[in-house]
């Protein structure tokens, strides 16, 4: 998949500073060819929860970003968030005192 395909499905327009952030990160996450398609999955499936993946802006990683304002929808990302890490072997890193998890890549 493309770098311009992934960002277009993240909700980004591509320009050359996108394109290479997510070249680093394709650099930095384990098994990044592997897992693409399903870190695009797992975005569309939280926008439902109010929550979603993105770039990072201050390490290079996918993050995935709880936005939802009830306990309900909270509890339903961390859900599809668990769901993802064990069907695809996936390890997150909690960002500390904030609502986010970076994706490392496969578990090593």
């Amino acid at each position: 998949m493309t770098h311009d395909a992934v960002l277009n499905q993240l909700g980004l327009l591509p320009n050359a500073a996108l394109l290479v952030q997510l070249d680093n990160i394709e650099k930095n996450t384990h098994g990044y060819e592997k897992i693409i398609k399903h870190i695009l999955d797992l975005h569309e499936s939280l926008k439902t929860s109010e929550s979603y993946v993105a770039l990072s802006n201050s390490e290079d990683y996918f993050k995935i970003k709880i936005d939802a304002t009830s306990d309900v929808a909270k509890a339903d990302a961390m859900e599809k968030i668990n769901h993802f890490c064990e069907k695809y072997k996936i390890e997150v890193q909690k960002v500390e005192g904030k609502p986010t998890y970076y994706i490392l890549g496969f578990a090593k």
